[in-house]
């Protein structure tokens, strides 16, 4: 199949840049989907012109809306993280605040923690 050394570094060479390729195609695909901003046809017209001319209409996607493509990025990757905190914070505080308070107080009647440190959770249950 590879004739020489260099026969292998070129197929990885190009195995590669083709891969890197298909990645930056279906990430502009996409943004271009999950876009609330852009219009139906604008759609459309980018899927029309990434078929036909792929290569040219990446590089100019990539320039046109490349910084406004980080951004929206970023933002759904908050988004993600502030679902996944708030789910984190239902589940972990489950309990009601009476119930909270109270095993505070039995953890101070014990002796377990110290006044201050009751009063700081029950301020924090009463949150």
């Amino acid at each position: 199949m590879f004739s020489n050394f260099w026969d292998v570094v070129w197929f990885f060479f190009w195995s590669f840049a083709f891969i890197a390729y298909l990645m930056v195609l279906f990430s502009i695909v996409g943004d271009i989907f999950r876009d609330h901003k852009l219009s139906g046809g604008a759609k459309a017209v980018w899927l029309i012109f990434l078929v036909f001319v792929p290569f040219l209409t990446a590089l100019v996607y990539l320039v046109a809306r490349g910084p406004d493509m980080a951004r929206r990025q970023a933002e759904r990757v908050q988004q993600a993280q502030d679902y996944t905190d708030d789910y984190v914070r239902s589940v972990a505080s489950s309990a009601s605040p009476s119930a909270e308070i109270a095993k505070a107080k039995e953890l101070l009647d014990s002796g377990s923690i110290t006044a201050t440190e009751f009063e700081s959770l029950k301020a924090k249950a009463l949150k």
